[in-house]
């Protein structure tokens, strides 16, 4: 009878142990989660007072519920209209910097040329190049090109200030996609495009969605641009909106804070929707690297 050592057995923790352990982490994240959420749902309920239910109860619940600050605005053609002008936008920024920046990425990663890494290296120093350092020659560039009081004056700008950060994140996944799918995809009879196209971003979704995601809420809280280029009401965003009713009712506090939840209402409910996504796309790209 021939006798084996058995090998060391892995005990697991106590349950006490672990949350133990656990604790100070759900701690911290408790904290900033009431730091994030107090001010929301302070201005939530403001919103639904009077200015002088305001001064005289800044804490305390509404009594009674003023519904009016909120109807008032959503009737209000004005806020729709920004609203419209934010999404639109939005969208065309989102569309056009994933397209091109999808097509850099893709020659970065996946062909070999001079001066292909010098090239990359460009599009990186624009993360460290501020927005405020080019408003006053990106001002003047607009107004030469006749983009003021123009959708492209602040759709091309921003698509231009989002390409570095998404070629980045663009070119790191792409580099992770096996060469044999590209040999495979080129022996039954792909280019370079079709290949791109067909196998490629099928499988770069989840990064795609991370740069969308992050495309439009960066535009949707773009404030100075808009309001650089924008002299019209026509084409106000939320955010130069906001600026713009503060200054209106100055004196009425409690409107000014419905104002403020309504135009938050669109940008959370996208991030809500979105969020799986954002996070999928983030925790692939952490795998991967």
């Amino acid at each position: 009878m021939t006798l084996t050592k058995a090998g060391p057995t892995t005990r697991r923790p106590p349950k006490g142990a672990t949350r133990t352990r656990t604790l100070p982490m759900h701690a911290v994240l408790v904290v900033v989660g009431a730091v994030m959420a107090v001010p929301v749902v302070y201005a939530l309920l403001s919103g639904f007072k009077s200015t002088g239910q305001l001064s005289r109860n800044p804490i305390g619940l509404p009594d009674p519920w003023v519904t009016s600050n909120y109807t008032g605005i959503l009737g209000s053609g004005s806020f729709w209209r920004m609203v419209g002008s934010s999404t639109f936008i939005a969208v065309a920024t989102t569309v056009l910097v994933v397209a091109v920046s999808a097509l850099a990425a893709f020659s970065f990663a996946r062909f070999s040329f001079r001066g292909r890494e010098v090239l990359f290296t460009l599009f990186t120093v624009g993360l460290m190049f501020p927005f405020a350092v080019a408003v006053l020659p990106l001002f003047l560039l607009l107004r030469s090109m006749d983009l003021l009081d123009n959708p492209l004056g602040v759709i091309l700008p921003q698509a231009a200030f989002g390409l570095p950060m998404t070629i980045v994140i663009l070119r790191g996944f792409f580099r992770e996609i096996p060469g044999e799918l590209e040999e495979a995809a080129t022996l039954d009879g792909c280019g370079p495009f079709g290949f791109f196209w067909r196998v490629l971003l099928p499988m770069a979704r989840p990064a795609l969605g991370t740069v969308s995601v992050l495309a439009v809420v960066g535009s949707w809280n773009n404030f100075l641009l808009p309001l650089l280029v924008f002299n019209e009401p026509k084409w106000w965003t939320i955010p130069v909106g906001v600026q713009q009713f503060q200054g209106q009712y100055a004196a009425d506090t409690a409107r000014v804070f419905a104002y403020l939840v309504l135009a938050m209402v669109p940008a959370l409910a996208f991030y809500a929707v979105a969020e799986r996504q954002l996070v999928g796309g983030l925790a692939t790209g952490a795998t991967k690297g």
